[in-house]
């Protein structure tokens, strides 16, 4: 996901999402002091949001559930557990009231985190 982000972020000019950073910060109490320490938060945040997905990739396998549907269940969960919680937090309004240039980039992204995430698995397993 994350090489995809950086492609996407040279393509199209978007600055890169702090979004990470800021849910960082609401659940664990944090107050950055400044865009740098945000950034930082965000990659972190970044990071360990793709590792503990990954462990739901591994779940949704050991349910018995094998590609296209582990994919598709794979997606749906971390895209609607995201929305929901950029919504709880005061993050971000509902999906349907975001903007193409907002949307597009974080339903491809996270299409091609689950894509490698599956084929990674699959090639373990």
């Amino acid at each position: 996901m994350t090489a995809g982000q950086a492609v996407e972020m040279r393509v199209s000019g978007r600055p890169p999402s702090m979004v990470p950073g800021h849910v960082a910060s609401k659940l664990l109490g944090l107050a950055p002091q400044d865009d740098a320490a945000l950034a930082r938060i965000s990659t972190r945040m970044h990071w360990a949001h793709g590792v503990n997905h990954g462990l739901v990739r591994a779940a949704i396998a050991r349910a018995g559930l094998q590609n296209p549907a582990a994919m598709s269940a794979h997606f749906a969960l971390m895209w609607s557990s995201d929305v929901v919680l950029y919504k709880v937090l005061g993050i971000a309004p509902w999906p349907w009231k975001w903007s193409l240039g907002e949307l597009a980039p974080d339903v491809l992204h996270k299409g091609l985190y689950v894509l490698a995430t599956s084929v990674a698995y699959e090639r373990m397993a």
